[in-house]
């Protein structure tokens, strides 16, 4: 599947600005913009297998296309939502359990990166990674 590999993180776009949006202090916007994180996606059908490894923290994560899930951001901010599949592209739609907003997340396969997207409240930002 597109999405499947093992993805390293290569750079960020407005990545510091979207977290302050999202209400993350300085400290871990700081962290965060340096984090290295990995991902790992493993697709089989509408069930998707995947780790997270940064220097913060590892994580493993298993969804259902279309089934609402909890999710804890690296920061800790609680999220409730779901993934989806339009064409080619992972759209997540996700509920902060502090505040009722929702934060957009897209992730879509071009040649060999993985650009993830994210929207909250106007602010746009994007991660790209590398497959390894």
């Amino acid at each position: 599947m597109t999405f499947d590999g093992n993805w390293k993180i290569d750079s960020n776009d407005n990545y510091e600005k979207f977290m302050e949006q999202m209400g993350i202090n300085m400290v871990k916007r700081k962290l965060a913009a340096h984090d290295n994180l990995k991902i790992t996606i493993e697709r089989t059908g509408d069930k998707f297998k995947i780790k997270e490894n940064s220097k913060f923290r590892t994580l493993e994560l298993d969804f259902t296309l279309g089934v609402t899930f909890d999710y804890s951001l690296a920061d800790g901010t609680e999220v409730s939502g779901s993934w989806t599949i339009e064409g080619d592209m992972m759209k997540g739609l996700f509920t902060r359990k502090d505040n009722g907003k929702i934060l957009t997340t897209t992730r879509i396969v071009q040649g060999d990166e993985l650009i993830q997207t994210y929207n909250y409240e106007g602010v746009d930002a994007k991660r790209i990674f590398k497959k390894f």
